[in-house]
């Protein structure tokens, strides 16, 4: 395969109310289980339907983005209708967790899945993981060439050799590892050397379109998006391969999508059989086999093919209880790339 080794979201400027709340199961009334999910929609509502099919458990889906949703947690409060919060990202996860809404999340489910990809708290849980990839076009960067580290990027050779997508969450998650393992000093440099050097582009498609296309030679983006147009037409990522960081180093960063039951849900019951239903085989097994090429979390459930395991990343050992979305944020803005 063509891979080679070589806290917390920011508050938003209002809060999206108009968030699209869909019935995934026929006649969902009053008494269904309410999810905000920021994850992605079709996987969601492939789990919610086999949730239901197995268990009768009715379901509503309030599809939105990370921050959009967590800042709408926080100022629902104890008001929330919420009973579940899904995210593609933990910065997400830990906004929540500090306003204090999260239940913990019962023995068993944690038991599921490995403290790596946990919180240390046990207020809410891992459902899912990404990997930091850089995507590269082999014509105009050879492997040997290629910076064993994302914090190189910052250096004055990579000026206009690469690009990103920092307005996104998953960009910002990304930083709040750098900001986790090298500290705000450090980050801000590197973020001023990003400022100076990458070119901006709307989200992770668009940045690997780029890189396909040879407007620049490499890209941060997260690995599954590369992995499905190859499965699919190759027409965004066939002139590319991807890159991982060493081991250990916060380019290697892998984040992790959220579960959490909401501490004023009147159906917590439900709410944690459908988190304990998420991290167990069946849950695990249709992300695993699915459209979406994420990776499973779950002790022993695969993730699909070609994908390398997760235990081969090298990722850096990071609480993903810490990372802090809001510093990040401060840290983008200041350096003008937000």
């Amino acid at each position: 395969m063509p891979v080679i080794r070589t806290r917390r979201i920011a508050p938003v400027v209002g809060i999206a109310v108009a968030a699209l709340l869909v019935g995934c199961t026929p006649g969902g009334g009053d008494d269904a289980l309410i999810i905000y999910n920021a994850q992605h929609e079709q996987l969601t509502e492939e789990w919610t339907a086999a949730f239901t099919a197995e268990t009768g458990i009715e379901v509503k889906l309030r599809h939105g983005g990370d921050s959009e949703l967590a800042n709408q947690i926080v100022q629902e409060g104890d008001a929330s209708p919420a009973d579940v919060f899904l995210t593609e990202n933990s910065p997400a996860m830990a906004l929540v967790e500090d306003a204090g809404l999260f239940a913990p999340i019962d023995e068993a489910t944690l038991q599921r899945v490995p403290e790596q990809f946990r919180p240390s708290t046990g207020s809410w849980t891992g459902i899912a993981a990404r990997d930091t990839v850089l995507v590269y076009n082999p014509e105009l960067i050879s492997e040997d060439e290629l910076p064993a580290s994302i914090l190189e990027l910052q250096d004055e050779k990579w000026q206009g050799q690469w690009g990103a997508a920092p307005g996104g969450a998953d960009f910002q998650a990304i930083v709040s590892a750098i900001l986790a393992s090298e500290g705000e000093d450090a980050t801000a440099d590197w973020l001023a050397g990003m400022q100076r050097n990458a070119e901006i582009y709307r989200n992770n498609i668009v940045t690997m379109k780029a890189v396909n296309a040879g407007e620049v030679p490499m890209g941060i983006i997260y690995h599954y998006y590369w992995y499905r147009d190859q499965a699919s037409t190759k027409e965004n990522s066939g002139n590319t391969a991807l890159h991982l960081f060493e081991p250990g180093d916060p380019g290697a960063f892998v984040s992790i999508s959220g579960g959490g039951v909401l501490a004023s849900s009147d159906r917590s019951d439900e709410a944690q059989q459908f988190l304990t239903w998420l991290v167990g085989e069946q849950g695990q097994t249709i992300l695993g086999e699915g459209y979406s090429y994420e990776y499973p979390v779950a002790t022993g459930i695969p993730a699909r093919a070609p994908l390398p395991a997760l235990d081969s990343l090298g990722a850096p050992e990071i609480d993903p209880s810490t990372l802090n979305g809001p510093t990040v944020i401060d840290l983008m803005t200041e350096a003008g790339l937000l």
